[in-house]
């Protein structure tokens, strides 16, 4: 996987009438003025200030085609598309890795490349087709600045007594932001078993299963929790409301801080109610008027090769991000064993 809750029980948050999506397809699937988004949540606000928000505002303004939102943890809305198969309620799906490849595997995705996306790199889309990246992140942490005297530097010093009860992150499998927890230690620590080995030590400070972690940043503002995992994007959205959020990237004792891109990357949903209002949608969400506001209005990092953000967001998000040495996972071996990798950390874990 605030402004936007990483919720398992989905928040349903909407852009139309509400009637829209109490039916969860009725409605909304019968009424050819509307496409309906299941998205993992992080770029829309709370407060109607998301890139979400902005974008969706735009896109019905120049088409007349209004958007129904639905939101929850990346495995939770490609679990629903996935349940909805036979017939399908969703037309755009947004998600993160590892989710996005998952979806495209279960033939949820049908091929459409979105004007633009001769602009994002090869990394950052299907090489088939069937999804393409629309907001670029990193994966990070986030720790209370005013109750710690320092920025934490090493994932060694959070199994500490200092963090007993202090610190949690949202659940492997479930979350994407939470699934990115395991493959980072996976990385930093050398491989599955170093990284379970750790993760099973830093239980006894973990406050518990968490599916949402948007719900994780607002706790470690408030000083219920020190330390918790996050994204980029969503954690720099967040604390221009959360005075007490500062975000970091753990490194081994001795290492370099790391962290891996973590795309909101977005699909045409196969027999999509609405498939043509959906190819709209997608061209919108990479045209150049909706990538330049990624960082202005959400906090994230533009797709586009071809757009180079000067706005003071932007130069903040390039000095957070200075001294972070940035690696590739493999997503085909995380999409492949990744329901064994989960297991092994709920083994690992006892969750």
């Amino acid at each position: 996987m605030p402004r936007r809750s990483r919720t398992f029980a989905l928040a349903l948050t909407l852009t139309v009438a509400a009637p829209l999506l109490t039916a969860c397809g009725g409605s909304a699937a019968s009424d050819a003025n509307v496409v309906t988004v299941y998205s993992a949540d992080g770029l829309k606000g709370e407060n109607g200030d998301g890139w979400y928000d902005q974008t969706f505002k735009d896109f019905e303004a120049e088409t007349g085609i209004k958007v129904a939102y639905v939101e929850g943890g990346s495995g939770e809305m490609v679990q629903r598309a996935a349940r909805e198969k036979s017939n399908p309620q969703a037309d755009v799906l947004v998600t993160l890795p590892p989710f996005i490849q998952q979806a495209d595997g279960k033939g949820l995705l049908q091929k459409y490349v979105p004007a633009g996306a001769d602009q994002v790199s090869g990394a950052g889309k299907a090489a088939d087709g069937t999804w393409t990246s629309v907001v670029n992140n990193y994966f990070g942490f986030v720790y209370n600045k005013k109750e710690l005297t320092r920025t934490p530097a090493t994932w060694e010093e959070l199994l500490d007594s200092t963090y007993r009860n202090k610190l949690q992150y949202s659940t492997p499998g479930v979350a994407g932001d939470g699934t990115a927890v395991l493959i980072k230690a996976m990385h930093d620590f050398g491989g599955e078993q170093p990284a379970l080995d750790y993760l099973g030590k830093l239980q006894a400070n973990n406050v518990g299963p968490s599916a949402s972690t948007g719900k994780l940043a607002p706790k470690v503002d408030k000083g219920e929790l020190l330390v918790a995992n996050g994204d980029v994007q969503m954690n720099y959205a967040q604390a221009k409301d959360m005075p007490n959020l500062g975000i970091w990237f753990p490194a081994r004792n001795g290492g370099k801080p790391t962290t891996f891109a973590l795309p909101y990357a977005a699909g045409l949903v196969t027999r999509a109610p609405h498939s043509a209002n959906g190819r709209k949608l997608l061209d919108y969400l990479l045209s150049r008027t909706a990538q330049q506001q990624v960082s202005e209005i959400g906090g994230g990092f533009s797709v586009r090769q071809d757009i180079k953000a000067t706005d003071p967001d932007a130069t903040a998000l390039a000095k957070l991000m200075s001294g972070v040495e940035v690696f590739e996972p493999d997503w085909d071996d995380i999409d492949e064993h990744l329901t064994s990798y989960v297991d092994a950390w709920k083994s690992a874990t006892g969750s």
